[in-house]
């Protein structure tokens, strides 16, 4: 709210990496509990639904007026509904995609936006490129993010990588070489990758489609 875009963007980031350690460390110390469960949700929905929201309503939606905050409550809705549908579908996921862009990639999209601008001195209300208005292409990029949550996508999960067995050592050479990438352009790599992470899924939607399409022709041709 004063201004500090960037240390936002940065909470919501630091949000993610606890996101990401916040059951493990239960698992490890036993205090695995239903209300460790419930109350993580709602720390979801405040650091990937409601800050990202703010944030970006802030920066670049408010000049837009009625749009701008009609943008924004989509977004933190559908963040609200695809926390709920993965509390309730938790079990029925497979184990390589989660169904729906997760409200964290969704957060990180949206964050890393808003930092990678920041930093290149683009304020969220002034025209880009001569002609463009940053505060559209916030709009597009916010109810992008939001129906992508909503939608039944498949998204890579990672949970078919287990860095418990020993892995080869071009693995570990990328992994630093990623660490080393990202911190070198921080708010460039994530937002580059969040964006691609996030294409990901209407990717494998329209791939699926043209394997259907090209089976079904095949299937005619050898009728």
């Amino acid at each position: 709210m004063n201004g500090n875009y960037d240390h936002a963007a940065m909470g919501i980031f630091v949000a993610l990496i606890m996101d990401g350690l916040d059951g493990r460390v239960a698992r490890l110390t036993n205090t695995v509990s239903d209300f460790g469960s419930e109350y993580d949700s709602l720390s979801d929905m405040v650091s990937f639904g409601v800050a990202p929201a703010l944030v970006i309503y802030v920066w670049a939606l408010q000049p837009l007026g009625k749009l701008g905050w009609i943008a924004a409550f989509i977004y933190c809705t559908c963040a609200a509904f695809r926390l709920a549908r993965f509390n309730v579908k938790l079990d029925l996921d497979n184990k390589t995609h989660f169904f729906g862009l997760p409200s964290p990639a969704a957060a990180t999209l949206l964050a890393s936006f808003i930092w990678l601008s920041f930093d290149n001195g683009i304020s969220g209300n002034e025209i880009f490129l001569g002609f463009f208005q940053m505060q559209w292409f916030a709009f597009i990029l916010t109810i992008f993010a939001a129906l992508s949550m909503t939608s039944d996508l498949r998204f890579y999960s990672g949970k078919d990588i287990n860095l418990r067995k020993s892995q080869p050592f071009i693995a570990i050479l990328f992994i630093v070489l990623g660490f080393g990438v990202v911190s070198h352009s921080p708010a460039e790599i994530i937002f580059i990758l969040s964006l691609g992470y996030a294409l990901s899924g209407y990717v494998i939607f329209f791939k699926g489609k043209m394997k259907k399409r090209r089976s079904f022709l095949d299937g005619d041709i050898f009728d």
